[in-house]
């Protein structure tokens, strides 16, 4: 289950019925004190399910808001003491309760966040739903009741062995990273303020990091907590993997801004706007999953993924020619005349089509679906 935020600004000249979702500052004054901007907008924090091959199942939990204004930094720091309830951060706990209730088997879930969800809270409650959690950290608490903390505890155990993974640079260009291995077992102490609510917790830490770092990206270097069992390199490397899955929300996130073009709606209240991007959230979710699955199941039956008619509707469409992607009547087959009323070359050696060729595709198809479902009301068959 994957787990993260992002944010939809707007141009708006009533601020105050959509909300804002951040504040910044990109200059100073004559004074040298800086001018602050604040952006319009709407928060979603959702909750993606997708299998260990990448394919996403569906959305299980969303949550939009926006906030009315920005504390100071005094009130900040006072709010930082606050009880969870009182936070932001909440959206982690109630998303990690309603994707794991609308599962049924919480044991069978494996709930993974960045930076953001390391949340002594979140261990705390994924203990009380006997789910699972593997998060990066962010916070360097101390580690076995020793002046020692996470991190460098975790530094000085030995290497458990070499990762090689392909990463991309800020180029899109394909490289190898080497990844050194360390994991341990660890017990991390509750906050003061938490003691009573949450016990202690024994974790397994894993670090993943190159040892330098490159010149055209920025050094991988993973700190991960997870409540599961880690005993062997093999088993720390599949986690270092399922966390390398968190990248399919951003993708998904992604989709729901170019795809469906999100940040270009002209509706003027943050209720409107909800309704509106819980439609896309669903609209979204079924074009990464149509891109996924030909992915991972190119030989499969085109009825798994289209009607009747959409399949009658591509075979008038496009020219019924196999390409090297595809055998005749699979799925990928059809993927790819799908792709191209959305500009898909199809070509021998293009790579299979992608999320945006997709959608483009899928919306005209649904345009030419409609116009044959009206000349069946009107005319007949």
């Amino acid at each position: 289950m994957l787990h993260d935020t992002t944010e939809f600004s707007y141009k708006r000249e009533d601020i105050a019925a959509v909300g804002l979702v951040s504040k910044g500052s990109v200059r100073k004054d004559e004074h040298g004190r800086p001018v602050y901007f604040t952006t319009c907008g709407v928060c979603l924090h959702s909750s993606l399910a997708v299998t260990l091959e990448g394919r996403p199942l569906g959305l299980a939990a969303v949550k939009f808001w926006s906030r009315k204004t920005f504390k100071g930094r005094a009130a900040r720091r006072k709010a930082h003491r606050a009880p969870i309830e009182e936070k932001e951060s909440l959206r982690w706990l109630e998303n990690l309760r309603a994707s794991s209730g609308l599962l049924g088997h919480p044991e069978r879930v494996v709930h993974v966040g960045d930076q953001e969800s390391d949340i002594f809270d979140l261990f705390g409650v994924a203990r009380q739903l006997e789910t699972h959690f593997l998060v990066r950290t962010r916070a360097d608490r101390l580690a076995n009741g020793e002046p020692l903390t996470v991190a460098e505890t975790v530094g000085q155990s030995p290497r458990r062995g070499l990762y090689r993974i392909l990463v991309r640079n800020r180029l899109g260009k394909p490289s190898e990273a080497i990844l050194e291995v360390r994991y341990q077992r660890l017990r991390i102490q509750t906050a003061m303020g938490k003691k009573k609510r949450y016990p202690e917790q024994t974790v397994m830490v894993i670090e993943a990091r190159e040892q330098e770092t490159p010149r055209d990206r920025d050094r991988i270097d993973w700190k991960l907590i997870t409540d599961l069992a880690v005993d062997s390199r093999r088993q720390a490397v599949e986690k270092v993997q399922w966390y390398a899955l968190r990248w399919k929300i951003e993708i998904f996130h992604k989709i729901l801004k170019s795809g469906c073009r999100g940040e270009q709606s002209r509706l003027r209240t943050t209720a409107r706007l909800t309704n509106l991007r819980a439609v896309f959230c669903i609209l979204s979710w079924r074009v990464f999953w149509l891109t996924m699955t030909n992915r991972i199941a190119p030989e499969a039956r085109p009825e798994l993924v289209f009607t009747d008619l959409e399949l009658r509707i591509l075979d008038r469409l496009v020219n019924d020619k196999p390409t090297a992607h595809s055998r005749p009547h699979t799925l990928s087959h059809y993927k790819i005349m799908l792709a191209q009323p959305g500009g898909y070359l199809a070509g021998n050696s293009d790579p299979p089509p992608g999320n945006d060729t997709i959608w483009r595709g899928l919306t005209r198809l649904n345009d030419i679906q409609l116009g044959a479902s009206m000349r069946t009301a009107l005319v007949g068959n």
